[in-house]
Protein backbone atom coordinates (compact mmCIF):
# COMPACT_ATOMS: atom_id res chain seq x y z
CA UNK A 1 0.00 0.00 0.00
CA UNK A 2 1.48 3.48 -1.08
CA UNK A 3 0.39 6.68 0.45
CA UNK A 4 0.65 9.87 -1.69
CA UNK A 5 1.24 12.87 0.36
CA UNK A 6 -0.94 16.09 0.20
CA UNK A 7 0.53 19.20 -0.04
CA UNK A 8 -0.71 22.32 2.19
CA UNK A 9 -0.84 25.47 1.51
CA UNK A 10 -0.72 28.29 4.13
CA UNK A 11 -2.42 31.52 3.55
CA UNK A 12 -2.62 34.82 5.88
CA UNK A 13 -2.84 38.38 5.57
CA UNK A 14 -0.81 41.20 6.97
CA UNK A 15 -2.32 44.75 6.95
CA UNK A 16 -5.99 44.45 8.07
CA UNK A 17 -5.63 47.01 10.43
CA UNK A 18 -3.85 50.32 8.71
CA UNK A 19 -5.08 53.21 7.56
CA UNK A 20 -3.27 53.26 4.49
CA UNK A 21 -1.84 50.87 1.74
CA UNK A 22 -2.31 47.68 0.03
CA UNK A 23 -3.59 44.24 2.35
CA UNK A 24 -1.35 41.64 1.69
CA UNK A 25 -1.15 38.09 1.59
CA UNK A 26 1.16 35.26 1.18
CA UNK A 27 0.21 31.97 0.16
CA UNK A 28 3.23 28.75 1.04
CA UNK A 29 3.83 25.13 0.96
CA UNK A 30 6.90 24.04 2.85
CA UNK A 31 9.37 21.24 1.77
CA UNK A 32 9.45 18.36 3.92
CA UNK A 33 12.87 19.27 4.88
CA UNK A 34 12.07 22.91 6.40
CA UNK A 35 13.84 24.32 9.15
CA UNK A 36 10.39 24.96 11.19
CA UNK A 37 12.55 26.29 14.20
CA UNK A 38 12.71 29.49 12.36
CA UNK A 39 9.04 29.75 12.21
CA UNK A 40 6.32 31.78 14.41
CA UNK A 41 3.54 34.09 14.12
CA UNK A 42 5.56 37.14 12.12
CA UNK A 43 4.26 39.54 15.27
CA UNK A 44 6.43 37.59 17.20
CA UNK A 45 9.88 37.76 15.58
CA UNK A 46 11.81 40.97 15.46
CA UNK A 47 11.66 42.73 12.26
CA UNK A 48 15.79 40.89 11.78
CA UNK A 49 14.45 37.02 12.23
CA UNK A 50 11.68 37.99 9.90
CA UNK A 51 13.94 38.85 7.48
CA UNK A 52 15.72 35.59 8.04
CA UNK A 53 12.57 33.29 7.95
CA UNK A 54 11.77 35.35 4.86
CA UNK A 55 15.62 34.41 3.45
CA UNK A 56 14.57 30.71 3.64
CA UNK A 57 11.13 30.83 2.94
CA UNK A 58 11.31 32.25 -0.39
CA UNK A 59 14.69 30.26 -1.37
CA UNK A 60 13.18 26.75 -0.13
CA UNK A 61 9.43 26.99 -0.28
CA UNK A 62 6.70 27.70 -3.27
CA UNK A 63 5.27 30.55 -2.51
CA UNK A 64 3.21 33.60 -3.66
CA UNK A 65 2.17 37.23 -2.37
CA UNK A 66 -0.83 38.40 -3.54
CA UNK A 67 -2.74 42.09 -3.50
CA UNK A 68 -5.25 44.41 -2.60
CA UNK A 69 -5.63 47.97 -3.13
CA UNK A 70 -6.32 50.82 -0.86
CA UNK A 71 -8.63 51.56 -3.98
CA UNK A 72 -9.94 47.67 -3.06
CA UNK A 73 -10.42 47.55 -0.03
CA UNK A 74 -12.38 50.73 -0.07
CA UNK A 75 -14.59 49.54 -2.78
CA UNK A 76 -15.30 45.71 -1.54
CA UNK A 77 -14.50 46.08 2.82
CA UNK A 78 -11.38 44.83 4.35
CA UNK A 79 -12.27 41.17 5.29
CA UNK A 80 -13.37 41.14 1.32
CA UNK A 81 -10.19 42.69 -0.28
CA UNK A 82 -8.37 40.25 1.94
CA UNK A 83 -9.81 37.45 0.72
CA UNK A 84 -8.91 38.56 -2.64
CA UNK A 85 -5.81 39.29 -2.26
CA UNK A 86 -5.52 35.88 -0.72
CA UNK A 87 -6.72 34.62 -3.70
CA UNK A 88 -4.26 36.25 -5.63
CA UNK A 89 -1.44 34.66 -3.37
CA UNK A 90 -2.74 31.50 -4.38
CA UNK A 91 -3.25 31.55 -8.00
CA UNK A 92 0.00 33.07 -7.98
CA UNK A 93 1.98 29.75 -6.76
CA UNK A 94 4.59 27.56 -9.37
CA UNK A 95 2.27 24.26 -8.39
CA UNK A 96 -1.20 23.68 -7.07
CA UNK A 97 -1.93 22.44 -3.67
CA UNK A 98 -4.01 19.75 -2.43
CA UNK A 99 -5.29 21.65 0.86
CA UNK A 100 -5.43 25.24 2.03
CA UNK A 101 -5.52 26.47 5.68
CA UNK A 102 -6.21 29.86 6.41
CA UNK A 103 -5.15 31.76 9.48
CA UNK A 104 -8.70 33.26 11.03
CA UNK A 105 -12.38 32.19 11.30
CA UNK A 106 -13.88 33.27 8.11
CA UNK A 107 -13.98 30.43 5.63
CA UNK A 108 -12.85 32.99 2.53
CA UNK A 109 -14.93 33.39 -0.59
CA UNK A 110 -12.92 33.04 -3.84
CA UNK A 111 -14.26 33.65 -6.98
CA UNK A 112 -11.74 31.22 -9.10
CA UNK A 113 -10.60 28.49 -6.65
CA UNK A 114 -13.66 26.74 -5.54
CA UNK A 115 -12.23 23.06 -5.97
CA UNK A 116 -9.46 22.91 -3.31
CA UNK A 117 -10.59 22.35 0.22
CA UNK A 118 -10.27 25.41 2.28
CA UNK A 119 -9.98 25.40 5.91
CA UNK A 120 -9.97 28.19 8.46
CA UNK A 121 -8.32 27.86 11.91
CA UNK A 122 -8.03 31.00 14.59
CA UNK A 123 -4.94 31.28 15.21
CA UNK A 124 -3.15 29.70 12.84
CA UNK A 125 -0.52 31.20 12.69
CA UNK A 126 1.32 30.57 15.57
CA UNK A 127 0.77 26.45 15.18
CA UNK A 128 0.58 25.43 11.47
CA UNK A 129 3.95 26.11 9.80
CA UNK A 130 2.94 26.76 6.75
CA UNK A 131 0.69 29.64 8.20
CA UNK A 132 3.83 30.88 10.10
CA UNK A 133 6.04 31.20 6.22
CA UNK A 134 2.98 32.96 4.92
CA UNK A 135 2.09 35.56 8.01
CA UNK A 136 5.94 36.19 7.52
CA UNK A 137 6.26 36.83 4.34
CA UNK A 138 3.33 38.88 4.20
CA UNK A 139 4.52 40.95 6.76
CA UNK A 140 7.81 41.98 5.10
CA UNK A 141 6.46 41.88 1.80
CA UNK A 142 4.02 44.58 3.19
CA UNK A 143 6.66 46.31 4.71
CA UNK A 144 9.13 46.42 1.90
CA UNK A 145 6.37 47.97 -0.03
CA UNK A 146 5.71 50.58 2.34
CA UNK A 147 9.41 51.72 3.25
CA UNK A 148 9.51 51.83 -0.88
CA UNK A 149 6.33 54.20 -1.11
CA UNK A 150 7.38 56.32 1.30
CA UNK A 151 10.29 57.61 -0.99
CA UNK A 152 7.83 59.19 -2.74
CA UNK A 153 5.60 60.72 -0.05
CA UNK A 154 8.20 61.25 2.69
CA UNK A 155 6.15 63.35 4.59
CA UNK A 156 3.75 60.47 5.79
CA UNK A 157 6.31 58.46 7.39
CA UNK A 158 5.46 55.57 5.80
CA UNK A 159 9.05 53.67 6.53
CA UNK A 160 8.17 54.42 10.96
CA UNK A 161 4.44 52.81 11.03
CA UNK A 162 3.96 51.61 7.80
CA UNK A 163 0.04 53.32 7.82
CA UNK A 164 -0.88 52.22 10.77
CA UNK A 165 -2.83 54.37 13.12
CA UNK A 166 -0.45 55.58 15.33
CA UNK A 167 0.05 58.74 17.09
CA UNK A 168 2.10 60.31 14.36
CA UNK A 169 0.44 58.72 11.79
CA UNK A 170 -2.56 60.70 12.47
CA UNK A 171 -1.08 63.50 13.57
CA UNK A 172 0.58 63.73 9.39
CA UNK A 173 -2.92 63.24 8.18
CA UNK A 174 -4.14 66.32 10.42
CA UNK A 175 -1.43 68.54 9.22
CA UNK A 176 -1.22 67.29 5.19
CA UNK A 177 -4.26 65.35 4.56
CA UNK A 178 -4.90 61.80 2.91
CA UNK A 179 -2.27 60.58 1.14
CA UNK A 180 -2.59 58.91 -2.43
CA UNK A 181 -2.44 55.10 -0.54
CA UNK A 182 -5.26 56.59 2.02
CA UNK A 183 -7.91 54.49 2.97
CA UNK A 184 -10.97 56.33 2.87
CA UNK A 185 -13.45 54.14 4.01
CA UNK A 186 -11.70 53.77 7.56
CA UNK A 187 -12.33 56.07 10.18
CA UNK A 188 -9.04 58.27 10.80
Amino acid sequence: MSFVSRTLCGVDEAGRGPLAGPVTAAAVVLPPAFPIQILADSKKLSAAKRIEARHEIVRQAIWGVGWASPVEIDRLNILQASFLAMERAILSLAARPDDIIVDGSVVPTFRLIADIPIRVEPRADTRVPEVMAASILAKTARDWWMLHYSVLEPAYGYESHKGYPTPDHRSRLSELGPSRIQRFSFRT
